[in-house]
């Protein structure tokens, strides 16, 4: 956003001491490199709906592109045992994916027929390929190394990838703290290879429900806890969505990198992070 009122009413006048010439001076376009960036659309038809697909799926990789910075450092703080600054990166993230779930209804206005006139430009890409969206679900724990080989053919970044995959994920720095702050989490937990899949946990349950029914002591705890909460949840209407967009446009046809399409959309929409933070909702 441009600094400063915008419109006829606020239009700058001559001797003003706005800046005009830029010859030798940082522009707006310069510092955000809007040449590169806005000459990166390039549809492969001439079906006027492409564009608009393209600039969804670019956005949300700029979006995701932050995400997975900002839980890079709430991840950090975590195990700096420094969790308010975790919390700021974490609700950030949170934001971010609401603007996402509301950039599938643009999406939206795209009909079938105009998704169908431009679809075979696609050839065999596919979001299932992102590795912008990898990386944000590895970073919050998911483990299926299946998933990283549609980048063997980058090792840059399957590097990136790797890194994050035998990484603690931002789940097990959570219960990492918990521990560290006297919380009882078990061993197994707290010493399983962080390439290994997070099971659900009855030890990990108890220790969810000590933070709950002491939220008063264990106040950062608690929110730490429905910060994780809000991000699970966010996600999952993310991918809900994102189910629901494709279902509405494409119907049952098998995805464009050779997917199930809305069936393994369908399978994602039920898978939690955080599992144990669902199941203690119901022992309290």
């Amino acid at each position: 956003m441009a600094d400063g009122p915008s419109g006829p009413e606020h239009a700058p006048r001559e001797g003003a001491g706005i800046r005009t010439d830029f010859s030798e001076r940082m522009s707006y376009t310069d510092y955000l490199n809007l040449d590169a960036l806005l000459a990166a659309q390039q549809p492969l038809s001439d079906q006027h709906d492409e564009m608009l697909f393209i600039v969804i799926h670019q956005v949300q990789e700029l979006w995701m592109k932050l995400m997975n910075r900002e839980l890079e450092l709430a991840c950090a703080r975590l195990r700096a045992d420094d969790p308010g600054q975790a919390f700021k990166a974490m609700a950030r993230v949170s934001s971010i994916q609401r603007q996402l779930v509301s950039a599938w209804d643009v999406l939206t206005t795209m009909t079938p027929a105009d998704y169908l006139s431009f679809r075979g430009s696609l050839g065999s890409s596919s979001g299932f390929q992102s590795w912008g969206y990898r990386l944000l679900e590895i970073k919050l724990g998911a483990r299926d190394a299946f998933m990283l080989r549609p980048h063997a053919h980058r090792q840059d970044i399957r590097a990136v990838l790797e890194g994050a995959f035998h990484a603690p994920s931002l789940y097990d720095e959570a219960l990492a703290l918990l521990s560290r702050r006297g919380i009882p989490v078990p061993r197994e937990v707290l010493d399983r290879d962080p390439a290994t899949p997070h099971q659900p946990n009855e030890g990990v349950v108890a220790a969810w429900e000590t933070v709950y029914r002491d939220s008063a002591r264990l106040f950062d705890l608690y929110e730490l806890a429905e910060e994780l909460v809000d991000l699970d949840d966010a996600h999952r209407t993310w991918r809900f969505r994102h189910m629901s967009t494709v279902e509405r446009i494409i119907g049952g046809r098998t995805g464009t990198g050779g997917s199930a399409g809305v069936s393994y959309l369908a399978k994602a929409v039920e898978r939690r992070f955080f599992p144990e933070l669902w199941t203690v909702r119901g022992r309290l």
